[in-house]
């Protein structure tokens, strides 16, 4: 049988699981934090808003951000997400994959993956179970898994 890894991830936290089969339950190979989604916009970003010169005889202007800091750094986490699946897949670590996050941060998983890793993936669910303990995270995914 196939081993199953199972990413459990929000923005600021995801735990990787694997799977060996029926009765083995589930074992944790990696926990990876990203502080930066828990910070607040104002401080993952500068003091001030950047100034850039409007026109030559208009003066100076400032302009805010397009992206709010907080989003990039999802996007950050979610693309270092992204590389771990990469590298497991390109190592042959698993045989499928199930990712289990909320839905915004599901879409920017899905936005990150590669094609043949995202083949990979069997199933998606989205929910936040980051905080679910193991076994209890083992009947969320029974429709998933040979538990």
């Amino acid at each position: 049988m196939a081993i199953t890894w199972i990413l459990v991830a929000n923005a600021s936290l995801a735990r990787l699981y694997e799977h060996l089969g029926p009765k083995k339950g589930l074992k944790l190979i990696k926990e990876l934090e990203h502080p930066e989604s828990r910070m607040k916009n104002a401080e993952l970003s500068s003091d001030k808003a950047g100034s850039f010169q409007v026109s030559s005889d208009s003066g100076r202007g400032s302009r805010e951000q397009q992206t709010p800091p907080k989003l990039n750094a999802a996007r950050n986490f979610a693309h270092a997400l992204a590389k771990e699946l990469y590298l497991g897949r390109s190592r042959n670590e698993f045989g499928r994959a199930i990712l289990v996050a909320p839905p915004a941060f599901m879409g920017m998983l899905n936005a990150t993956l590669d094609g043949p890793t995202a083949h990979m993936v069997s199933d998606r669910l989205e929910k936040d179970y980051t905080k679910t303990r193991e076994p209890d995270l083992c009947g969320h995914l029974e429709g998933c898994l040979v538990v």
